[in-house]
């Protein structure tokens, strides 16, 4: 199953009638009438007259073949004792899942059991309420006694069972939630490499699709072009497969964050969390690095880069730059366009240099046409590099702080629910390329982190999360053009 399906019928509610034989009631014809008997409770409906004294005869008649009954037959007959409340049945059945949900009456409520576990196919749950409207649903099934009402579940076959319940306020309700989805399937694609699909508990089943490479199996490319959009296959042909990668300025195609290639950076650090490695096993951080400028004369100057200011600070991405009270230098390449107050937008291909207003050192002294160029130094070099972020797990912990990597409070990219995209290794070797189900990235690190990751870095997510394995969309399912991604292939 590609996705979890929405929960796309509303929901429904049943007539308020219950089959006599759920009741324990034996029913039998006797001159004409139908007589209903349990132990010494005893009482009776005359087609075409109604029900016999002591009820009312107007009550409602019983109903169809299974002789459903009326909650206002049961409690004047006596079936169902004075002090227990009724809540009605509301119901939600998809590919994935029941939801069942009573609506509890106002005033004092009596506990409800609130627990999740697994079972091997039947979800029993007990609410202590009468349940006049049981629905008509395969494998679903009702038993009731003087206490209350159990509600049994058969979920269809090689599924992998789980339940829940929890209670909601305003207004009152108490949720039996029975989830049934897919074994794991795990397939070789080649020596080394294997594809799993699989459903982890949040408690909401996740989808998990990871393609696991043994330890020594693989080697691991960045691939793209800066400024240009492609689909992941064209980017790598022939590789085994292929996750998207870091974020990009959705307008010019600009990357955002480091991108080193055999040890050259085709795009400098924004300040975030780095996959980096050497051709073995990756780490994930927020690289350390050295920047500075030099002029035509040979002068050098320390700088900040992005979101790393200093009082002299290198802007590298297109969009608004400089605050007020700052002078901007608009570069191309290596050659001074112009000096601006603050703040300017930087159009692609340019950087800029704001320093501020009043420092006699830079005012004018750099007229159109100077030379000044820009330099990062990684500490330690790294062969290949792309950032993305945030980290999710280090040292096999939890290491899941957005905020600290520049990612706003309460941002949609770290609080939106939808698809996402990591590369994730364990301490023994193995290298993940995964991509899940809708769900949030400090979610994903739990659930990783819990498969036994040691390390895990985030990439870009939502719409641009996709794995291709063999040239061939495998999760989800739409494709989207990206500027970068990260390739595999078998080791020489």
């Amino acid at each position: 199953m590609r996705r979890l399906l929405a929960l796309a019928l509303t929901l429904g509610l049943a007539l308020a009638q219950v089959p006599a034989a759920w009741l324990g009631l034996e029913v039998r014809e006797q001159e004409g009438a139908l007589v209903f008997q349990k132990g010494g409770l005893r009482f009776s409906y005359v087609p075409g007259l109604g029900w016999t004294a002591p009820l009312d005869p107007a009550l409602p008649p019983p109903r169809g073949p299974e002789l459903r009954l009326d909650e206002r037959v049961l409690r004047a007959a006596g079936l169902i004792p004075a002090e227990l409340p009724s809540a009605r049945l509301r119901y939600r059945l998809a590919e994935d899942r029941l939801r069942l949900v009573l609506d509890l009456p106002p005033g004092p409520a009596p506990e409800l059991p609130r627990a999740e576990g697994e079972s091997p196919g039947w979800f029993t749950f007990y609410a202590p309420y009468f349940v006049p409207n049981p629905p008509d649903l395969e494998g679903l099934s009702f038993r009731y006694d003087d206490r209350g009402t159990e509600i049994r579940y058969l979920a269809p076959e090689g599924r992998v069972y789980r339940w829940r319940t929890f209670e909601l306020g305003a207004p009152a309700r108490f949720v039996m939630d029975a989830y049934f989805v897919p074994p794991p399937q795990v397939r070789t694609v080649a020596p080394g490499f294997e594809l799993r699909r699989e459903y982890v508990w949040t408690p909401e089943p996740l989808e998990l699709v990871r393609l696991v490479a043994a330890a020594g199996a693989w080697k691991l490319r960045p691939v793209g072009t800066p400024g240009r959009r492609r689909k992941l296959p064209e980017m790598a042909p022939g590789a085994l497969a292929v996750l998207n990668g870091g974020y990009y300025d959705p307008k010019t195609a600009t990357p955002i964050g480091l991108w080193v290639v055999d040890g050259v950076p085709v795009s400098l650090p924004y300040g975030r969390s780095a996959l980096m490695w050497d051709g073995g096993l990756p780490q994930a951080a927020v690289p350390k690095f050295e920047a500075w400028v030099e002029t035509g004369g040979g002068e050098r100057y320390r700088v900040g880069l992005n979101r790393w200011p200093a009082r002299l600070t290198a802007h590298t991405l297109p969009g608004r730059v400089g605050r007020a009270g700052e002078n901007v230098i608009v570069v191309r390449g290596d050659q001074v366009l112009h000096t601006y107050p603050a703040p300017v937008v930087l159009e692609p291909g340019q950087w800029a240099l704001t320093y501020p207003d009043g420092d006699g050192e830079w005012t004018g002294r750099l007229k159109p046409g100077a030379r000044l160029s820009l330099y990062v130094r990684l500490d330690p070099p790294v062969r290949y590099a792309l950032e993305a972020g945030p980290l999710l797990v280090q040292a096999g912990r939890l290491a899941y702080h957005p905020e600290a990597e520049g990612f706003a409070k309460g941002a949609a990219q770290i609080e939106k629910v939808t698809y996402q995209a990591a590369v994730a290794w364990t301490r023994e070797g193995e290298l993940w390329f995964v991509t899940s189900g809708k769900t949030t990235p400090g979610v994903l690190a739990e659930q990783l982190l819990a498969l036994g990751a040691w390390g895990a870095i985030r990439m870009d997510a939502g719409g641009s999360a996709q794995l291709y394995l063999r040239g061939a969309l495998v999760f989800p399912e739409r494709a989207r053009p990206v500027v970068s991604g990260l390739a595999l292939w078998p080791a020489d």
